[in-house]
């Protein structure tokens, strides 16, 4: 059907996170919806970045278990690693989810073309390449859903053995005896985690004064101390001026300092809107000098009819769940139905390195910067009986509320965890953040005893005024 124009309710430039979630919600409300994809429903997310990466994270989980089972009375000898298993296993999770993911969309008759989608000025999208190079579909309403793909940073040219991205990475069959991860962030962060946890000698280059600069600076110390009892080398404040490769390893140059001998360099510089070649002349959408497009609080862009979800959006956390919720108030609001913008300082965010990290709203510095008078309250892991239970004590929880005038807490502003499987934990605090909970509100809220959650129930109480175990 190449050149024959299809006429769509919506069309979807991109099926990752963002834009099958528009297909799948706008479908289940009865419109007709086409995705554009180049590669496979799913995105990055799917194939290339949180999927994966959590799949061989939970391998070193595994190794670690196993490493220390003697802990337990159990004896484990002759610990080896067979990689390429976890990433036959990585395929296969993948695969099934992939296959779940298009069955789903064919269950509610959305159409699939398989190419790189070009918006028009006239709301019509030109599949320019691909299976279905030549298909013309029209929308009423488009939404761009293009995606990010990874930023590298000059002279390191990625060359998918010795300098890596994310999409490379998660393709190895074997791991390198050193590594060095460019950058320090959430990502960063999570390979430097696991390469460390697989047997690698692992360094961090940060170019900002701390890793996890985004993070509340006393968990972000709690990863930074777990990560040097390792052996990870963590440099901060570098400036990296390239690097010199010479038979299968290479040294980093770093300005006024040693320079840094490596087998694998890993870039984790953030990633960058895929919006090349994504718009015509004359469709109207601003896109910013960083290359991303513009849209206000309810996606829509600059021109009629046209919005954009997930990580191509300007100014919005680059996260899958963050996409998910996008492509809701999209078809909330191509549906003329009452929407809720996302509020980008509540969103939850979850770090999955060892320790795990999660959180959602201001930390401390953001909420005083802010004109808050706050208390604070924080309880480490080691008191909570079932952190000593796995054996695995390292963390903290805190949390911080608007001051009362008798120095309690009231509105909870911000819940901030590392530690023992944070990630699986920050619901209830996400819950009270967002529904501007009091302290004394979340705290009459029981937890189950025992387990890792006492110890957000703990912080609350003390937050509230009387904490059982913690002043």
């Amino acid at each position: 059907m190449a050149n024959e124009v299809q006429q769509f309710d919506v069309v979807v430039i991109g099926g990752g996170p963002g834009g099958y979630a528009a297909a799948l919600y706008g479908a289940a409300a009865g419109l007709n919806i086409a995705i554009v994809e180049f590669d496979k429903v799913g995105g990055t997310c799917l194939h290339r970045g949180c999927v994966p990466a959590k799949e061989f994270l939970e391998t070193a989980h595994v190794r670690r278990t196993v490493e220390h089972a003697s802990n337990f009375g159990i004896e484990a000898t002759g610990v080896t690693v067979d990689f390429a298993v976890s990433q036959n296993r990585k395929n296969e999770i993948v695969d099934r989810l992939f296959k779940g993911l298009s069955g789903l969309l064919k269950g509610r008759k959305v159409t699939i073309f398989s190419g790189t989608g070009r918006l028009e000025k006239d709301l019509t999208v030109t599949v320019v390449d691909g299976a279905d190079a030549g298909v013309v579909a029209k929308g009423t309403n488009v939404i761009l859903a293009a995606g990010s793909v990874p930023r590298t940073i000059p002279g390191f040219d990625i060359d998918g053995t010795l300098v890596l991205t994310s999409d490379e990475f998660l393709d190895l069959s074997a791991l390198p005896e050193r590594a060095t991860v460019i950058g320090g962030g959430a990502i960063g962060c999570e390979f430097a985690s696991l390469l460390s946890d697989m047997g690698t000698k692992v360094t961090i280059l940060e170019g900002l004064p701390s890793i996890l600069a985004g993070c509340d600076s006393e968990v972000a110390t709690v990863v930074q101390r777990s990560f040097k009892k390792r052996g990870i080398d963590i440099r901060v404040g570098v400036k990296i001026t390239g690097h010199t490769p010479k038979k299968g390893t290479t040294t980093i140059a770093i300005e006024g300092e040693d320079g840094v001998e490596t087998d694998m360099v890993v870039m984790s510089v953030g990633r960058r809107a895929r919006t090349e070649g994504l718009l015509a002349d004359g469709t109207g959408v601003e896109i910013n000098a960083g290359g991303f497009v513009v849209a206000d609080s309810f996606m829509r862009t600059s021109a009629p009819n046209v919005f954009a979800v997930g990580d191509v959006v300007a100014g919005t956390p680059q996260l899958a769940h963050v996409g998910f919720a996008e492509a809701i108030v999209a078809i909330k609001t191509i549906l003329g139905e009452p929407a809720v913008p996302v509020d980008y300082d509540r969103v939850p965010w979850a770090i999955y390195s060892n320790p795990e990290v999660a959180f959602c709203g201001l930390t401390e510095a953001a909420a005083k910067e802010k004109g808050y008078d706050v208390v604070v309250k924080k309880d480490p892991f080691g008191g909570n009986s079932r952190a000593q239970i796995i054996g695995d004590t390292e963390g903290v929880v805190k949390i911080i509320a608007e001051k009362r005038a008798d120095g309690s807490g009231g509105q909870i502003l911000g819940v901030h965890m590392a530690g023992p499987w944070v990630t699986e934990q920050l619901g209830a605090g996400y819950f009270a953040v967002n529904w501007e909970a009091t302290a004394e509100e979340a705290a009459a809220l029981i937890q189950p005893h025992p387990s890792l959650s006492e110890t957000f129930g703990e912080t609350l109480l003390a937050l509230a005024g009387r904490g059982l175990h913690l002043a």
